[in-house]
């Protein structure tokens, strides 16, 4: 995944990943404590390196990819660029260099920042795992020991449209209202997953017009916007949630105007998304399959460990469409 993918995927919950309680605050940390950095071992340690620490779900992730590894029998080092692309650089740098590091696993910051040190990576038999695509980094195609995850932004956005047109029919009888919430302009997947829900609201509920776009954002801040907005469109009764926080942030906002919002739906899955899916308040979730994103990109990295030159591969997060009725 690119750095926005996770920039969103950090209004997410990662609960099922908390295995171990361990976790680094800063710098690169074992994650028993047992090593120091340059003794060793390297073809057995991973380094994890996420956005930031700070974010909640970049620090549980980091946790369960260290209860992961350490479960696996690796040693499993959590570095934290704290959102800085050059510190990320600096620090991924020093273990790759030094041979402290048989494998890493990066959520890149900016991650054209990181072409040189991919090539070294190559060179010293260090296979990665890197979040998007290929170009991203500046390559042009699959590479010799490197992964790329992404996540199907075209599947994401076909989902949440055929989701909201499906409540639409199914409440309010094929015509709606419809907020929009979108990300700002740069957002990795922007157009792909905004082209993806137009087209899919507009073939499973024709009726529906969408009258308003609104920027996501934090919970508070979305709410106070989309408020806003349903000012200026009182009649509004359906919402596309780009995220967790704007869908909670509308729910907020409809309550506080007094009014009822029977269609949303949204893309993430926190806990509390789930539970509002499980109580009627959101129709569905496009729910990103963290744990088994985890368990499939550490497995697919452990394997490159024991073959450096093999073809690396393009994986995709999971995704799972989440209904009152479908269980989760």
């Amino acid at each position: 995944m690119d750095l926005k993918n996770y920039g969103r995927a950090a209004a997410l919950s990662v609960g099922s990943l908390l295995l171990v309680t361990a976790c680094s605050s800063g710098g690169t940390q074992p994650a028993d404590g047992s090593a120091a950095a340059g003794s060793g071992n390297a073809s057995k340690t991973i380094v994890f390196s996420p956005l930031a620490l700070k974010i909640p779900a970049m620090k549980g992730l980091s946790e369960g990819v260290q209860g992961y590894g350490k479960g696996h029998g690796y040693e499993v080092l959590v570095q934290d660029p704290n959102l800085d692309p050059q510190k990320q650089l600096t620090d991924l740098k020093s273990v790759i260099e030094s041979g402290r590091a048989g494998g890493a696993w990066v959520i890149a910051v900016q991650p054209a920042a990181l072409s040189d040190l991919v090539k070294t990576a190559q060179e010293k038999k260090v296979p990665l795992l890197l979040n998007g695509v290929p170009e991203d980094f500046g390559l042009s195609g699959m590479q010799p020991g490197i992964t790329f995850d992404k996540i199907d932004y075209a599947a994401q956005g076909k989902a949440m449209g055929e989701e909201l047109g499906k409540c639409i029919n199914e409440k309010l009888g094929g015509k709606a209202k419809v907020i929009m919430t979108v990300n700002v302009a740069g957002t990795a997947g922007k157009a792909e997953v905004e082209k993806a829900q137009k087209e899919a609201l507009a073939a499973t509920a024709p009726g529906a017009e969408i009258v308003t776009e609104v920027i996501a954002n934090e919970r508070a801040k979305s709410q106070t916007d989309i408020g806003n907005a349903l000012q200026g469109n009182p009649d509004a009764n359906a919402l596309l949630g780009t995220n967790d926080e704007a869908a909670l942030g509308a729910l907020g906002a409809y309550a506080a105007a007094g009014k009822e919002l029977p269609c949303v739906t949204e893309t993430g899955g926190n806990d509390e998304v789930l539970k509002a899916v499980k109580d009627g308040k959101i129709y569905a979730s496009v729910a990103l399959q963290f744990e088994a994103d985890m368990v499939q990109s550490f497995d697919t990295l452990t394997a490159m460990m024991a073959d450096p030159s093999a073809p690396g591969k393009q994986i995709t997060v999971p995704q799972k469409v989440i209904t009152q009725g479908s269980g989760q």
